[in-house]
C-alpha cells in the first residue's frame, strides 16, 4: 500500500496544484522544476534608487557641460567626443580585463539594438557638444530639456502610445517655448541651436531605448556598447581636427569630461531602469540652475529675457507631461 501510494503521488503532483499553485515537473527530480532565471531578470520599480542615481546623473552632466566649455576653446568639439569615447572605453576595457566578475555581466543579446542606440548616443553627444561649445550654457541647457517632450512624442510614433489632449496641448505650448529661445528668421538665431534641439531628440530616442536593454544585458554593456560605438564613429570626423590639450586646465577638464560623462551615462540607465520617468524629469531640472550659476561666475554669462521667458514655458510644459505620466501610472 505504502508503496503503491508513494507511486501514485509521485507520477501525479506533476500535473496537480497544491494551494492553488499549479505544481510544474516532476518532484522527484527538482532540477526539471526550477527553470533556469534570466541573467538580469526584470526590476520591480524602485523610485527612491532611481532618485539617487537622477542626482548623480545631474551632477555629471552639469560638470561636463562646464569642462566641455571651458576645453573648446583648445581643441574641436568633435575631437572632446572622440577622446572621452576612446578613452572611457579603453578604461572600461582594462576593468574587463582585471575583474571576472565584471566581465561575468558583459553580455549583448540584442546586437542590433546595442548598435543603433550606440548610434544615436554618438549623433546626440556630436550635436550636443558643438551646442556647448557655441551657445551660451543657460540657452544649450535649456533647449536640452525639451528631450521630455521629445519621448513624449516618440512614445506615440514608437509605442503608438495614446495622448490626450492635455499633453498635446503641453507639447505645443514647449515648443512654443522652444521658438521663444531660438526666434527663428532673426538674427540671433544659430545653428548650434538646431543642434541642440535635434541632440535632445536623440537622446530622448537612446533613454527610451536603455530601459528594454539594461534590463536584458545590464547597465555596464550599455554603456559599454555605447562608447565604442561613439568612438568608431567619431574617428573620420575627429581625424581632420585631431589635437591635444595645449596646458594643464586642457588636461584636468578632459579628465572630468571622461569621467562625468561615464557618472551620467551609467547613472542615466540606472535611474530609468530602477524608476518612473515622470517622477524623475523635474529632477533634472537641477542642472539648470547648477550650470546656470557656473556660467554666470566662470564666463560672465547672463542669460537674456528670451531664454528665461521661453525656460520657464519649456519647464512648466515638461513638468505637467511629468505629472500627468506620474499621475496615468
Amino acid at each position: 500500500m505504502r508503496a503503491s501510494f508513494g507511486q501514485k503521488t509521485a507520477l501525479d503532483v506533476s500535473n496537480k496544484t497544491i494551494n492553488g499553485v499549479r505544481l510544474e515537473g516532476n518532484l522527484m527530480n527538482p532540477a526539471k522544476s526550477h527553470p533556469r532565471k534570466p541573467a538580469n531578470p526584470p526590476h520591480k520599480v524602485d523610485n527612491l534608487r532611481a532618485v539617487w542615481w537622477i542626482l548623480l546623473s545631474v551632477l555629471g552632466s552639469s560638470a561636463m557641460a562646464i569642462a566641455v566649455r571651458d576645453i573648446s576653446t583648445q581643441i574641436d568639439s568633435r575631437t572632446i567626443v572622440f577622446l572621452r569615447s576612446v578613452i572611457s572605453s579603453g578604461v572600461i576595457l582594462l576593468a574587463l580585463i582585471l575583474f571576472a566578475r565584471l566581465r561575468a555581466h558583459l553580455r549583448f543579446s540584442r546586437p542590433a539594438q546595442h548598435l543603433i542606440r550606440g548610434s544615436v548616443i554618438a549623433a546626440s553627444t556630436h550635436l550636443g557638444f558643438y551646442a556647448i561649445a557655441n551657445l551660451p550654457m543657460a540657452t544649450v541647457t535649456v533647449l536640452f530639456f525639451l528631450a521630455p517632450i521629445w519621448a513624449t512624442l516618440l512614445a506615440v510614433l514608437i509605442h503608438k502610445e495614446h495622448v490626450g489632449p492635455r499633453r498635446i496641448m503641453a507639447i505645443t505650448i514647449g515648443f512654443a517655448g522652444a521658438m521663444v529661445i531660438l526666434r527663428p528668421g532673426f538674427a540671433s538665431f544659430e545653428p548650434a541651436m538646431l543642434a541642440a534641439l535635434v541632440s535632445s531628440m536623440l537622446f530622448a530616442l537612446a533613454l527610451n531605448m536603455s530601459r528594454g536593454l539594461a534590463q536584458e544585458d545590464g547597465a555596464i554593456s550599455v554603456y559599454f556598447s555605447s562608447v565604442v560605438i561613439t568612438a568608431i564613429i567619431s574617428l573620420p570626423f575627429a581625424w581632420p581636427v585631431m589635437a591635444l590639450p595645449t596646458d594643464m586646465r586642457g588636461s584636468f577638464a578632459l579628465g572630468i569630461i571622461v569621467v562625468a560623462g561615464a557618472l551620467r551615462g551609467y547613472a542615466d540607465i540606472e535611474a530609468y531602469r530602477h524608476g518612473e520617468a515622470g517622477l524623475l524629469a523635474p529632477i533634472t531640472y537641477l542642472r539648470l540652475v547648477i550650470i546656470a550659476t557656473s556660467a554666470y561666475f566662470l564666463y560672465n554669462e547672463v542669460p537674456d529675457i528670451y531664454t528665461i521667458i521661453g525656460a520657464t514655458i519649456v519647464i512648466g510644459s515638461t513638468l505637467y507631461i511629468a505629472l500627468r505620466e506620474a499621475r496615468k501610472r
